[in-house]
């Protein structure tokens, strides 16, 4: 039988109403009045959400081309937390203002939310969380519900709560005298960013409130997992990146950013090419672990060791 309960929570913060699913391990919420985001993600007993919380609204996104695109004053909101995009990024296409209340159904081991379709863009986004343990599960269901073919990647985008540390895997595949690793960067990325790590098995990457420079990069991430590192608590994110199949932003299946409000954790499915009334799943894989002492960053030994207690 289930332990996992799933309840109205009330207003959160001010991010209005929100639903909470929890276990004897984890606790999520998940705002149902705007979103959806997981606004909230902890371990049992923790005081450390994971998550970034935008109260002031710092990030968002309006203007003309949103008021012709979707209706006057139209306004995207980052909110914080985990939401589903798609990728390319396009403004304003991707940036869909989703203000709305969100539609949801109670499963035995979750719940599934589904926002208000998006039909200047032609689709609709549908979340389903399903708890087991010390994991989540994460389905981001996108539908093809225009009249045309469509093109695109589904986007899952962890929008992380500031100080802490991201450790990312290298690819380690021999592959000879060819190259195993695909590394982008974005225009306003500096390669000597002192919150970066480059080693040879991880790479390391801070989120330093002091630094408002903004850094990007991509990777073709074969491992599927990266985590990071705040306060008590381990976030492991897992996904699969599909060998052979192409992926947006010169194929690559994982990215992360940072500047001095946020850390960014996302994968990307492959790209899918839909049919009306198709649809695509991009799944992930969280888990929430206790922090037995963070690593030195620039300590490849140490970050051997650290990683090796979660990954199995």
């Amino acid at each position: 039988m289930s332990n996992v309960t799933v309840k109205p929570y009330g207003e959160y913060l001010n991010f209005g109403n929100c639903l909470e699913l929890s276990n004897d391990k984890i606790s999520l919420l998940v705002t149902i009045d705007v979103g959806p985001r997981i606004i909230r993600a902890s371990r049992v007993g923790s005081e450390v959400n994971i998550m970034k919380n935008d109260i002031d609204r710092d990030t968002q996104a309006s203007g003309e081309s949103f008021d012709k695109y979707y209706y006057k004053g139209a306004t995207w909101y980052i909110y914080g937390g985990h939401r589903l995009w798609m990728s390319p990024e396009s403004m304003p296409e991707t940036y869909y203002p989703d203000n709305e209340p969100v539609e949801y159904e109670i499963t035995e081991n979750g719940a599934i939310f589904k926002p208000n379709a998006q039909k200047e863009n032609g689709v609709q986004y549908k979340i389903e969380l399903s708890l087991d343990g010390e994991s989540v599960k994460i389905d981001h269901h996108i539908q093809n519900i225009s009249d045309k073919q469509l093109n695109f990647s589904p986007w899952a985008l962890t929008v992380l709560n500031k100080g802490g540390l991201e450790i990312i895997p290298q690819n380690t595949t021999d592959t000879g005298l060819l190259a195993n690793r695909k590394v982008i960067m974005w225009a306003y990325s500096n390669m000597a960013d002192e919150r970066v790590y480059f080693g040879d098995k991880f790479i390391t990457l801070r989120q330093d409130e002091n630094v408002k420079q903004a850094f990007k990069l991509g990777l073709d991430n074969e491992n599927g997992w990266a985590m990071y590192v705040l306060g008590d608590t381990v976030f492991v994110k897992q996904y699969t990146h599909e060998q052979g199949k192409e992926y947006e932003d010169y194929g690559v299946s994982f990215e992360t950013y940072t500047n001095e409000f946020i850390l960014e954790m996302e994968t990307l499915g492959a790209k899918a090419s839909l049919a009306p009334s198709e649809s695509v799943c991009h799944t992930e894989k969280w888990s929430l672990f206790e922090n037995t002492g963070t690593p030195d960053p620039k300590n490849e030994d140490e970050l051997k060791k650290f990683t090796a207690q979660y990954i199995k």
